[in-house]
């Protein structure tokens, strides 16, 4: 067994190499190119600073950040708690049961974070946290598996092998990234199926 890492000492440490200050590239372009029901609640799991579901607020989306450290849920709330439609709340998206599933999850940097003996962990839970025909976004690192991580790697097949049992994809693409993840990110569209 890999061992769990201490993202709140990581957060007060400033030992966050993940963290870019602003939201992933890919998300902002697919956030302008794409139309969803206005009324769609989403969950941005392992949302650190809250970079990223800031994007989703601000596109007018009732959003829920979750993540285990309370440093990186206080850093978020601090810069984005005057965005009306986004709660920061402390949760493990792995072992807890959502009181009503979402219709989209989005994750930047959470299935690298996870231990590659807990992802099967991390489809399972998917599957509670979305409602039937709910979707899944993400951007996925894609590089060769390491025992040393986080982050840990994976490669599109991986990806796909884990979570089609439960979602069909719908399409996948080398996202815009931030400049040191070029050719690091791959970015996923599945919808679960019924």
């Amino acid at each position: 067994m890999i061992q769990e890492t201490d993202w709140d000492g990581r957060y007060r440490q400033e030992d966050t190499p993940w963290d870019k200050g602003e939201p992933a590239p890919g998300l902002v372009d697919w956030l302008k190119k794409n139309q969803l029901d206005p009324r769609s609640r989403v969950l941005v799991p392992g949302c650190g600073r809250g970079h990223d579901a800031s994007a989703w607020a601000k596109a007018g989306f009732e959003t829920t950040a979750m993540d285990l450290s309370d440093r990186a849920l206080n850093d978020a709330r601090e810069s984005y708690d005057s965005l009306p439609n986004l709660a920061f709340c402390p949760g493990d998206f792995l072992h807890e049961q959502p009181k009503d599933p979402y219709d989209l999850v989005f994750e930047h940097t959470l299935f690298c974070a996870i231990a590659p003996d807990s992802r099967e962990t991390y489809a399972s839970s998917l599957v509670r946290w979305l409602r039937p025909g709910g979707h899944f976004l993400a951007i996925h690192f894609v590089f060769p598996l390491s025992e040393q991580g986080p982050p840990y790697g994976a490669d599109r097949e991986e990806i796909i092998r884990r979570f089609e049992p439960n979602f069909q994809l719908l399409e996948d693409w080398s996202p815009r990234s931030f400049k040191e993840r070029q050719s690091e990110e791959r970015m996923f569209w599945w919808q679960k199926k019924p």
